[in-house]
């Protein structure tokens, strides 16, 4: 006699019913998930790759004696006699040479200078860089805001993949290591393509976690919740951080005068005071150097009057970020902000990016993130060579809808919960219920296609 249980109707059509959802989401979102982990996998490497390609423009021969910073962009000037300098990277190795940024009519450059002879080794368009274009399609698909928001409806997608796909993984009916924790690669194609599909995604689950909401703070809407929440709970930065006092009348955040750490973009920029003659490059690299800015920071120069000299560094430890706003004309620090003045929120979260980036631990952070990348090419390819394999001729294959399907309590509350934190999924969800609902299920035709 087989003492072998089976589980209730009414459990059967929540499995049903989670299955077709995550089907649907699978079939749609499968090659924005294959690309988004070929597109990190590869950005993961960016140190490698710059350093590779750009070799000839970053690195020179160290020699005795650097020329002033003011001499280095005197030769850029003498150059680009026509362009503005936008910025400046001091040499901080024996070897490297010094980015200066220009604006020469509607093209930003960097020139790169010999720091101990002012010689321009060469020049990019800012642009051309490949590994700006990889994040370019990594973050927004080249596609501007709508590119952006399928990216983080797809990231927002992924994570209900995965723990609608752990459900559905989780073993019944079976005590089996095999097919549950240990993919069985000799039992047939169909079982093949199953294993590879469901295990990897077990082993990996925590890490895909991980990299999903590693990535949400930096997407349109998600990132923009994330940055309200941060300064409405003070978690974000904090109000000392400007170390003149009073709130700035300016209402520019500093990203969008330069690139600045993720905990530093929503900080305002400072107006400076009235005065005639403006620092130096010179003074101002005194200014970072004797408030101990941790080297390889990047000096952007004021925009009008009013504007102030901004200092930003994000090296690969958080820890060491900086973000600081200088009166031009006083030498004045107005703003001083360092991971140690940042709220919980945003500690976490630059944490979680330099995770994600694959440069909080070195070379190891890089090869999980590439693992882990990996292995979602590998789950979502397996899922659709699997769908393809097993559909009938001429139809979509959806699995079959259960009938008279009533949701509980708790699974209506998870998908309330789920369209409240991921505000995208929850207009996809009533989009995907209305089109299953009021459309598909009125179609014989459609609906004999669907499955």
């Amino acid at each position: 006699m087989s003492s072998q249980t089976h589980p209730p109707e009414s459990k059967k059509q929540l499995y049903a019913a989670i299955w077709r959802w995550h089907f649907y989401a699978g079939i749609i979102f499968a090659p924005f998930i294959i690309m988004l982990s070929v597109t990190g996998a590869i950005y993961l490497f960016k140190p490698q790759i710059e350093n590779w390609i750009y070799q000839d423009y970053y690195y020179i021969q160290a020699g005795k004696q650097k020329i002033s910073p003011s001499m280095q962009l005197g030769a850029v000037k003498k150059a680009y006699p026509q362009a503005k300098i936008t910025s400046y990277k001091p040499s901080f190795e024996p070897n490297r040479t010094a980015e200066v940024g220009i604006q020469n009519g509607k093209q930003s450059l960097t020139v790169f200078v010999n720091p101990y002879n002012g010689k321009i080794v060469g020049k990019l368009n800012n642009e051309d860089r490949l590994m700006d274009k990889i994040e370019k399609l990594h973050g927004e698909l080249m596609a501007g805001t709508i590119g952006d928001r399928l990216v983080e409806l797809a990231a927002c997608w992924a994570f209900i993949l995965l723990i609608t796909g752990l459900y559905l993984w989780w073993p019944r009916e079976k005590n089996s290591l095999f097919g549950t924790i240990i993919p069985r690669l000799t039992k047939g194609t169909r079982t093949f393509w199953r294993d590879l599909h469901a295990v990897p995604a077990f082993w990996l689950s925590l890490f895909i976690v991980i990299l999903i909401l590693t990535g949400l703070p930096w997407s349109g809407l998600m990132g923009d919740w994330i940055s309200k929440v941060a300064t409405a709970t003070n978690t974000g930065y904090p109000e000392y951080a400007f170390a003149w006092g009073p709130k700035p009348q300016s209402q520019i955040p500093t990203k969008d005068v330069t690139k600045v750490p993720w905990a530093a973009e929503q900080l305002p920029v400072p107006n400076s005071s009235s005065g005639v003659k403006t620092l130096s490059v010179e003074q101002v690299i005194h200014i970072a150097d004797t408030r101990k800015v941790h080297p390889g920071y990047n000096i952007h120069f004021p925009e009008g009057e009013k504007g102030v000299y901004t200092i930003s560094v994000s090296p690969d430890r958080p820890e060491d970020q900086a973000t600081l706003h200088i009166d031009q004309y006083s030498g004045k620090v107005l703003a001083d902000l360092r991971f140690k003045d940042y709220g919980p929120l945003a500690k976490a979260i630059s944490i979680g990016i330099a995770l994600h980036e694959g440069h909080y631990f070195g070379l190891l952070n890089q090869l999980l993130g590439l693992f882990t990348c990996i292995g979602l090419i590998v789950i979502a390819g397996s899922g659709l060579i699997m769908w393809w394999k097993r559909r009938p001729q001429g139809k979509l294959g959806a699995p079959t809808a259960p009938k008279n399907f009533k949701m509980t309590k708790w699974v209506s509350m998870i998908i309330i919960i789920l369209g409240i934190l991921f505000p995208l999924v929850g207009v996809s969800l009533l989009i995907v219920l209305l089109l299953d609902f009021l459309i598909i299920k009125r179609i014989p035709t459609l609906q004999q296609w669907v499955g």
